[in-house]
């Protein structure tokens, strides 16, 4: 699959951008699990153009990460347009455009998922950021904006037309916000397309290898896209890539002259290796900020992680997990952990 010039081999796994989520360390740390391309949080065109810090810390790339994606949202296309050129003097790979984050602070003052209320001003606004950078511009976006109108398979070719070179889609309405379960159906509708030339990525409730390869074999998007199911869980990448190196139809869509980009490393990471993980991810997370604020950060990661659901008269540990303050008691807890929980594992 390639999304302009940069390749990114035979199905690849992306990390999706959510904020407050994917940030460089965390970015990094899901590259080395196997991310074939990452995301930056979005970034608000009015706050980078206004000259807000904490947006324009967001913009920080590194080589080490690449290819990666910078995505930005607003709801005026003078703003966008100069935010994008911003964007562009960042030097990420690809410029993305959000057009699917359907939080009330967002899509209701008409940004995000706001613009599939406005068609004519989603196109004119992409064909506007299109011509304004020399990078590949992508889209991000929903199946539409309740389940009355479900616009996609139309709105993919628009804005194909538009000059975007792939388009990511969530398969959910705005109105669903995250809950029930993403419709891959119609992504699944607009790949078939005879039209569509550009990569499709789902997106949506992709938690599991098992999950990943049915997406691609059943609905035959060229990509897939993860986002909360990366909560506390990095190695879902190293999971998807190893079901995907072992699944058999890379028989068939390799041959000898182009052998498959993915290398099958089978052995699956021990729960002690997947905590010594998570401890790197706190540590990271307060380099990064403080120990306070780190530890704040990162608690969403803890209470979401797998690596802790099913074991039995867990919860008040768990309590206790999430309520530490300092980094020391925090892995004084994950050393309880390790020595109760997991040692038979």
């Amino acid at each position: 699959m390639k999304i302009g010039t940069i390749d990114l081999g035979e199905r690849p796994v992306m990390l999706a951008p959510m904020e407050d989520v994917t940030d460089p360390a965390f970015r990094l740390m899901c590259k080395r699990f196997g991310a074939d391309m990452v995301y930056t949080e979005f970034v608000s065109a009015d706050a980078l153009i206004r000259g807000v810090n904490r947006s324009v810390q967001k913009l920080q790339v590194s080589d080490e990460e690449r290819p990666v994606a910078i995505q930005i949202y607003g709801r005026d296309i003078p703003s966008m347009v100069e935010a994008a050129k911003m964007v562009e003097a960042a030097g990420p790979d690809i410029l993305d455009i959000n057009y699917g984050c359907p939080v009330k602070r967002v899509a209701g003052k008409g940004g995000g998922a706001g613009m599939l209320q406005n068609i004519p001003l989603m196109l004119e606004m992409t064909r506007a950021i299109v011509d304004a950078v020399h990078i590949p511009v992508t889209v991000k976006t929903r199946l539409g904006w309740d389940h009355e109108h479900k616009i996609i398979v139309e709105l993919a070719e628009q804005l194909q037309d538009c000059g975007i070179r792939a388009l990511t889609i969530h398969g959910r309405t705005r109105s669903q916000m995250y809950t029930g379960e993403a419709d891959w159906t119609l992504i699944g509708r607009v790949k078939e397309n005879p039209r569509m030339h550009i990569p499709i990525i789902g997106n949506g409730d992709v938690t599991t290898p098992e999950r990943a390869l049915e997406c691609f074999e059943r609905y035959g998007v060229d990509g897939i896209m993860i986002g909360r199911a990366s909560f506390g869980r990095p190695w879902i990448f190293k999971e998807v890539k190893d079901a995907l190196a072992s699944d058999p139809i890379n028989d068939n869509v390799n041959d000898n002259s182009n052998p498959s980009p993915l290398t099958p490393n089978p052995s699956p990471l021990t729960p002690h290796q997947k905590l010594d993980i998570l401890r790197q991810q706190v540590r990271e997370s307060v380099a990064r900020l403080d120990e306070h604020a780190g530890i704040l950060h990162i608690r969403r990661h803890l209470a979401a992680t797998p690596l802790f659901k099913g074991i039995p008269d867990f919860r008040p540990t768990r309590i206790r997990m999430l309520r530490a303050e300092k980094v020391d008691d925090l892995f004084a807890i994950f050393d309880e952990i390790e020595r109760t929980f997991l040692v038979e594992s």
